[in-house]
């Protein structure tokens, strides 16, 4: 799995391998991590030095204390961001738009239709891929104008699902 992590502004693109090999930014690291007080106090082991770190979780930041400093962190997976990618150029603004499809998947259901009328953050679309149901929501108020998918249909990256004006 992929993951995007800020730390204190920087970003790093970080893989975990399904043999457990992690890769931060394209560079193989030596790491492990464990748990020593359940949700707070954890060692890690970085190319062969270790640490223990504090970690608390406030409003999706993590805030970790590592060696006497501290460290906002912030933390999404590929996933997510591929969602959340999908709606960001959309903003506010008027007229028609089309809601893309962000990965391939299978159409599990479509609660809206054609001329019904939707409120931002009102899901239009569930959408299954890598066995995860994802909700795909409106990004702005509006009207359903068109539907272009059916319960069951498998979609390709980038299909449009359903257009809003």
């Amino acid at each position: 799995m992929k993951y995007q992590t800020i730390i204190n502004g920087e970003t790093f693109e970080i893989e975990i391998n399904e043999d457990g090999r992690v890769l931060v930014n394209n560079e193989a690291r030596a790491i492990d991590f464990r748990e020593l007080r359940e949700g707070e106090l954890y060692s890690i082991l970085l190319d062969h030095l270790s640490f223990e770190g504090v970690v608390e979780e406030r409003d999706d930041i993590y805030h970790v204390l590592l060696g006497g400093d501290m460290y906002e962190v912030e933390v999404t997976d590929e996933r997510s961001r591929r969602l959340a990618s999908a709606f960001m150029a959309f903003g506010d603004a008027g007229g028609e738009i089309s809601i893309r499809a962000p990965m391939p998947g299978l159409i599990v259901r479509v609660p809206v239709a054609e001329g019904q009328a939707v409120q931002k953050g009102e899901t239009i679309i569930i959408l299954e891929s890598m066995k995860m149901e994802n909700e795909l929501k409106a990004p702005r108020d509006g009207v359903v104008h068109r539907v272009s998918v059916k319960e069951g249909e498998s979609v390709e990256q980038n299909k449009v699902l359903v257009t809003i004006a």
